[in-house]
């Protein structure tokens, strides 16, 4: 983990404790995962994250939606899957599919007592990341995604092309 991604992950789980989180952490509104995202209880790669539990953690399952920028990750404080509104609105359907499916991977790691955060990684030597992209990649190939295409969804604007190049080996993707 680089040192600005620990200090924003550290700011934000800060904020998110103080009595003022609303103001300061998200901006937006909470839901219900099963009111908002509906039918992904039926999803088969949801249902190969959380089995015979899966209608009831999406039941249970808050979204916070926020209008700061960014995408989506999985509040390690509280559990709640935090998503970009403007990157629902504006992202390619495919990329904010194959999020939700990796950052579910994140809530059942969570519930299963794991570190999302384990500063002793860099982000793409992480074993929670390299076990939610595993999965993730799984369900690109399984749509036909090629491989450079997943590439592409793997690349993001914090991880450097040395550090893509790992990513992409750790999770059998061959990237041009």
């Amino acid at each position: 983990m680089n040192w600005l991604e620990y200090v924003v992950f550290r700011v934000v789980r800060l904020l998110r404790r103080l009595p003022l989180k609303r103001v300061l952490s998200v901006g937006g509104s909470s839901r219900v995962f099963a009111d908002y995202f509906i039918n992904f209880e039926k999803v088969a790669a949801v249902r190969g994250i959380f089995g015979e539990r899966t209608v009831d953690v999406l039941r249970s399952l808050r979204v916070d939606f926020t209008w700061l920028g960014g995408y989506m990750f999985v509040d390690g404080a509280n559990g709640h899957l935090v998503v970009s509104v403007r990157y629902l609105n504006s992202g390619d359907r495919v990329d904010i599919y194959l999020d939700l499916i990796h950052e579910l991977c994140h809530v059942r790691q969570l519930m299963d007592g794991r570190e999302l955060f384990d500063p002793r990684y860099s982000y793409v030597e992480r074993p929670t990341e390299i076990e939610a992209y595993r999965y993730t990649v799984r369900e690109a190939r399984r749509l036909g995604l090629s491989d450079a295409r997943i590439c592409e969804y793997l690349k993001t604007e914090w991880i450097s092309c040395e550090e893509l190049r790992v990513l992409a080996r750790a999770v059998d993707v061959s990237c041009p």
